[in-house]
């Protein structure tokens, strides 16, 4: 079995069951003001671009890379269905995720992630991001966790 990454509009009925599966896993996890998820038509936005991991043709995962007009990006909805779990596709999204913003000349990628979640926050420290205070429009949050990877 082999993961494969593509850029994909994200409305799709697939990729909405994916959506709806991230919103539901994170509401069970955090309050809502704690959740920081866009909705479909942001990821539709030109400054979005979202990939879609693909097992055999089955969607399994997602991620966002929204471009933030200042030369830096955050990654939304990145998600992975637990049936998928394994096959490496948070690592091949984070690939993408990366490969595109240096594409887009990007000096850095942000993100914002919970505390409950240190599957991800494993991930994203094995790929070089490190604390940062709250960025952009996030306000300081015990739940949250701010994170950063400097490019080039």
């Amino acid at each position: 079995m082999f993961v494969t990454i593509t850029l994909e509009t994200p409305r799709q009925p697939e990729i909405i069951r994916l959506l709806d599966m991230s919103d539901a896993y994170a509401a069970s996890l955090y309050p809502s003001e704690s959740n920081h998820l866009v909705d479909l038509s942001t990821l539709e936005q030109p400054s979005v671009s979202f990939f879609i991991a693909r097992n055999d043709g089955v969607a399994v995962g997602c991620a966002a890379l929204v471009e933030a007009g200042d030369g830096t990006a955050e990654i939304k909805r990145m998600f992975v269905d637990p049936e998928a779990r394994g096959l490496r596709a948070a690592s091949r999204l984070m690939d993408k995720l990366e490969e595109q913003a240096t594409k887009s000349g990007l000096k850095a990628i942000r993100l914002e992630t919970g505390i409950y979640q240190p599957e991800a926050i494993c991930l994203y420290r094995k790929y070089g991001y490190v604390e940062i205070e709250p960025f952009g429009s996030y306000q300081p949050d015990p739940l949250s966790l701010f994170m950063e990877k400097r490019l080039g």
